[in-house]
């Protein structure tokens, strides 16, 4: 069985996803309605909660496997939930998809988290340093 994934912070970069899963997937830009994508304080990476009249815009990667989902909520860890979600692609259509929100609400800063401003060397330094020689 697989599963589409929302992605919307290190995730969308490619660098980050081919260093967590193993297969090969299509993805398309997609947006999640009734959602705000927040900056935590210090990190490079964000954490997004369900906020009425907001929306996040992100990456979704199609019919992804059950291996690899395994390996991305483990990625992800305790501070994330994975749940079910529906995105609007460019199309409009919507799709079902999987996403990982923050359970530390507390954590976040009041400041957007920018995607244009990720800082990917200092992440990949930190958070993928055991998966940068595979």
């Amino acid at each position: 069985m697989s599963a589409h994934v929302f992605t919307y912070g290190s995730l969308m970069f490619p660098q980050v996803w081919q260093r967590v899963v193993r297969g090969d997937y299509r993805s398309a830009p997609a947006v999640l309605d009734g959602h705000a994508r927040f900056a935590l304080a210090g990190e490079t990476y964000p954490g997004t909660i369900v906020r009425s009249g907001a929306s996040v815009a992100g990456i979704v990667y199609f019919d992804v496997s059950d291996a690899d989902v395994a390996a991305l909520d483990a990625f992800e860890g305790s501070e994330y939930r994975r749940d079910r979600v529906r995105v609007r692609l460019d199309s409009g259509e919507l799709a079902d998809a999987q996403t990982y929100l923050y359970l530390l609400p507390q954590k976040l800063s009041e400041s957007p988290w920018l995607p244009e401003e990720f800082q990917m060397q200092r992440f990949l330094g930190t958070y993928c340093r055991d998966r940068l020689g595979e």
